[in-house]
């Protein structure tokens, strides 16, 4: 059977937390960064660390089949690739920045020359706005380019704002792109493999996002906390050795679990407990 071929970014911000993730789906990842491919046939995958910049165009080739990258990156591109998923890690934001008490609205951005490294984005982004500007490439930080005379604005991650700020530049306008880790495939392809592939990596995500909530209550009690702890399907509830009360264990939103904890002792559970869950399938 032909393994799954997977792309996954070799350095950067976005490097760490893909081979994380991936670990925790249960597949094997490199030891050494210099490593270019790994096989991990038992899981029926292989795994090339490419530049994240490169891997939307060997996805949308069908070179390889799977690939993980930025939102921004593939849109940048203009690979024939697609977003399956958000992952959930590698989040920034891009914004038109310019010389502070300058620009305050998009409409002024016709006629004025924008320096960025991400250009495919901003031109589509300008396109879609009927903004007529020059778009100029550069790689690396663009901060300097409109002190230097090169640009009158900028388009860049912002995340603190501190950047910017020490170049003299403030944001204005609408958010250009959300941007965070994504799972991307050949538009209109699903390889073989993928969708198992996805589920585990779906589990995970799941197991990031919610606990498991075990907790002893009165058994007349027991619809009020089902109300608050209803679980996925349904909690699993069932009878102590000490008569009149129940056991209850469910699935609960991480965001929120000590909240839920304490209005749950308010209406009488004892021994909550909270645990991390690694992986699921649901």
């Amino acid at each position: 059977m032909a393994l799954l071929r997977i792309a996954v970014p070799n350095k950067g911000s976005l490097s760490l937390s893909a081979s994380e993730i991936l670990r925790e789906s249960g597949y094997r990842q490199r030891d050494d960064a210099k490593q270019l491919t790994l096989t991990d046939a038992e899981n029926g995958v292989e795994f090339f660390y490419l530049r994240p910049r490169d891997i939307a165009l060997y996805v949308g080739e069908g070179t390889l089949d799977v690939g993980i990258t930025g939102r921004d990156l593939l849109k940048d591109s203009g690979a024939k690739a697609e977003e399956v998923r958000g992952l959930g890690f590698g989040r920034s934001r891009f914004r038109f920045a310019g010389p502070r008490g300058s620009f305050t609205d998009l409409s002024q951005l016709a006629g004025t020359r924008i320096a960025t490294s991400y250009v495919g984005v901003v031109r589509s982004f300008l396109e879609e706005h009927g903004i007529d500007a020059t778009v100029v490439r550069l790689d690396g930080a663009v901060e300097t380019s409109i002190q230097l005379g090169v640009a009158d604005v900028i388009a860049d991650v912002v995340e603190t704002g501190s950047t910017l700020r020490q170049a003299g530049l403030e944001t204005f306008g609408e958010t250009i792109l959300d941007s965070e880790a994504v799972l991307i495939t050949r538009s209109g392809a699903v390889p073989d493999g993928f969708e198992i592939f996805r589920r585990r990596i779906e589990g995970v995500l799941v197991a990031r996002s919610y606990v498991m909530m075990d907790y002893d209550i009165p058994t007349d009690r027991v619809t009020d906390a089902v109300r608050l702890t209803p679980g996925i399907e349904s909690p699993t509830v069932a009878p102590l050795h000490r008569d009149g009360w129940s056991a209850v264990r469910a699935m609960v939103p991480r965001d929120g679990a000590q909240r839920l904890m304490d209005e749950l002792f308010e209406i009488g559970a004892r021994g909550i407990l909270l645990t991390d869950i690694h992986a699921c399938r649901l």
